[in-house]
């Protein structure tokens, strides 16, 4: 089975940020580019992809309990390629350090953001598991 693809290997469609963020950053524009900025320069300073990036960021929106956090780095991970089970493992690994009740809700967030994505027509990535022929299972 070949690696996942690097998101410059993959077409994207960019969703929209939310509407609070657009409005905040319509409002202070230089402070949004520079958390642009500072994000763009973090993710180029390893040798993650960015889809690793995005499920390394679900993982920390989890623990931090930000909902808006973790449903935008679901939409970002799956514009890079992840599936609905790597998201699902990205959070389930949160369970013995961050508790019970917050892993089930980052769990509903994701599959609320899964469903929101399918609503307005995106591709998500369900097929996930392959034999080891490669075929689709």
């Amino acid at each position: 089975m070949s690696p996942p693809a690097k998101p410059s290997d993959t077409p994207a469609r960019p969703s929209q940020p939310p509407k609070t963020f657009q409005k905040f950053v319509a409002r202070y524009p230089v402070l949004g580019e520079a958390h642009q900025r500072v994000g763009r320069e973090v993710e180029s300073l390893g040798p993650l992809d960015a889809r690793q990036c995005a499920l390394v960021k679900i993982g920390i929106s989890l623990g931090a309990g930000l909902e808006s956090a973790l449903r935008s780095h679901v939409r970002r991970a799956l514009e890079a390629g992840a599936t609905h089970e790597e998201i699902e493992q990205a959070i389930l690994l949160g369970m013995n350090t961050v508790g019970f009740p917050r892993t089930v809700a980052a769990w509903s967030w994701a599959h609320e953001q899964f469903e929101r994505d399918a609503g307005e027509g995106k591709s998500p990535n369900i097929n996930t598991s392959t034999d080891a022929g490669g075929q689709q299972r």
